[in-house]
């Protein structure tokens, strides 16, 4: 029962947190992700490059990308 009980306070210091956008932004690219690698090819478009490995270099740049800003933005507001 105490499992249960940190976890729902877990859960909701999640979601009353000022990065709860940010966690469901990355959890909707992930499942997106997850789902577009998993689907059935197009027979008519057959195309033979590979997709995932720069999707998945796009993605970790951006969040890296994004990462910077935010320390870039809270070291700024120090300064202040």
């Amino acid at each position: 029962m105490k499992i249960i009980i940190n976890i729902q306070k877990i859960a909701n210091k999640i979601i009353n947190s000022r990065y709860s956008k940010h966690v469901y932004l990355i959890a909707v690219i992930l499942i997106s992700t997850y789902g577009i690698a998993h689907a059935d090819p197009d027979p008519i478009f057959d195309a033979d490059a590979p997709v995932d490995g720069g999707l998945s270099l796009l993605i970790a740049g951006g969040i890296g990308y994004g990462v910077k800003k935010v320390r870039e933005q809270r070291r700024k507001q120090n300064e202040k």
